[in-house]
C-alpha cells in the first residue's frame, strides 16, 4: 500500500510539473502575440528551466529574440530545439536566417542545405539559400536557388531573381 501512494505522489508531481511548464509556455504565448517580447522571454525561460526538454519553449523564445534582434540568443535557442529534434526543418531555416543577419553566411548555407535535404521543395529554404550564397559571394549559385524558389511559387524570390541582375 505505502509503494502504491508513493507512486501515486510522484505520479501527480510529475503531472503537476509538466503543467505548470505548459502555463508558462502558454502565458509566453500570450505576451508574445502581444508584441510583449522580453516578458514573453521571461516565461518561456521559465518553462525551459522547469522542463529543459520542452523544445516549443526554445523556439518560441527564439522567436521573440529574432523580434529584438538578438540574433545570437536566436541562434542559441534554434540549436537547442536542434538537439532536441534534429530532424525539425524550421528550426534550421530560422538558425539559419539569424545567421544571415549576423552575416555568418557559412554556418546558414549549413542550415538550408539541411531544410533542403529534409525537404527538398521547401521555397523558403531555396530563397534564403540564395541570401547566403550571395553573401558569400556566389551570385550565380544565388540565382539558381532563387530561380528554384520561384519555380516552386515563391513570389518574392520573382521580384529578387529580378531586382539581383539573374
Amino acid at each position: 500500500m505505502k509503494k502504491l501512494l508513493v507512486f501515486i505522489s510522484i505520479v501527480i508531481s510529475i503531472y503537476s510539473y509538466a503543467q505548470n511548464a505548459e502555463d508558462a509556455l502558454k502565458q509566453g504565448d500570450t505576451l508574445s502575440n502581444e508584441e510583449k517580447y522580453n516578458e514573453a522571454i521571461t516565461k518561456y525561460t521559465e518553462a525551459i528551466t522547469i522542463d529543459k526538454e520542452m523544445s516549443n519553449a526554445y523556439l518560441q523564445r527564439a522567436y521573440a529574440y529574432l523580434r529584438l534582434k538578438d540574433y545570437n540568443n536566436a541562434i542559441n535557442d534554434y540549436s537547442e530545439v536542434i538537439k532536441l529534434n534534429p530532424e525539425n526543418s524550421f528550426a534550421y531555416l530560422s538558425r539559419g536566417s539569424a545567421y544571415n543577419k549576423t552575416k555568418k553566411f557559412d554556418k546558414a548555407l549549413i542550415d538550408f542545405d539541411k531544410v533542403l535535404e529534409i525537404n527538398p521543395e521547401d521555397q523558403e529554404g531555396y530563397n534564403n539559400r540564395g541570401w547566403a550564397k550571395k553573401g558569400l559571394g556566389n551570385k550565380k549559385g544565388a540565382c539558381k536557388d532563387w530561380k528554384k524558389s520561384k519555380k516552386l511559387g515563391n513570389r518574392e524570390a520573382k521580384i529578387i531573381y529580378r531586382n539581383n541582375g539573374c
